[in-house]
C-alpha cells in the first residue's frame, strides 16, 4: 500500500504518526479482505483548517476529529467485485486503488483521548480505522450501520492490540 503523508500545524503528537497509520490501514484493508493493493492520502492538521473544510465540504461550521473523502462510489460497503471492470479507480502508474483521503486534527486527537480515557495512540488509530471504513463505503447514518461500523473498528484495533 502507498501512504501519502502530510503534516501542517505547531501541534505533534508523539507518536509515531505515519507508520501507525500505515499499520492500521493495511490492517483495515486486510479485515475487509480488499483484493487489491491500495493508495491512501493522509493529511493531519490543526482544529481551524479541519473546521474550514467541514464547512467547505459538509456546511458545518465546526472542528471535527475526520474526514473521509472516498475516492470509490460503492454499492455495497466492503464489496470489491465491482471494481474488475472499473479501471478509473486505480492509479494509472502503479495499478493501486485509489481510496481516498483522509484529514485528522491532532487537537481532537489529543482532547478526544483524554475525554474518553484512553492513549493518544489508541484515538489516532481509531479515526483511522474509522475512516478506512468510510473510504470502503460503509456509514454511520443509521443506528444499524453506526453498530456494524463501531464493531468492524474495535475488532481491527484488537486485531492490533490496541485497546482502551
Amino acid at each position: 500500500m502507498t501512504l501519502y503523508f502530510e503534516e501542517e500545524g505547531d501541534l505533534t503528537l508523539e507518536l509515531p504518526c505515519e507508520e501507525l497509520a500505515k499499520t492500521v490501514m493495511e490492517a483495515a484493508l486486510d479485515y475487509e479482505e480488499c483484493p487489491y493493493e491500495a493508495e491512501v492520502n493522509l493529511l493531519l492538521t490543526m482544529n481551524e483548517e479541519i473546521r474550514e473544510m467541514n464547512a467547505r465540504f459538509r456546511e458545518i461550521d465546526r472542528a471535527t476529529d475526520v474526514l473521509s473523502f472516498p475516492m470509490v462510489d460503492y454499492n455495497e460497503p466492503g464489496n470489491f467485485e465491482f471494481l474488475e471492470e472499473a479501471d478509473e479507480y486505480f492509479h494509472p502508474e502503479s495499478g493501486e486503488l485509489m481510496l481516498g483521503d483522509i484529514v485528522i486534527s491532532k487537537e481532537k486527537v489529543l482532547s478526544q483521548a483524554e475525554e474518553y480515557g484512553h492513549s493518544p495512540k489508541r484515538e489516532y488509530a481509531f479515526l483511522i480505522a474509522h475512516s478506512m471504513l468510510h473510504l470502503m463505503g460503509y456509514d454511520h447514518m443509521e443506528e444499524e450501520e453506526r453498530v456494524c461500523m463501531e464493531t468492524r473498528q474495535n475488532e481491527i484495533l484488537e486485531r492490533l492490540g490496541i485497546t482502551r
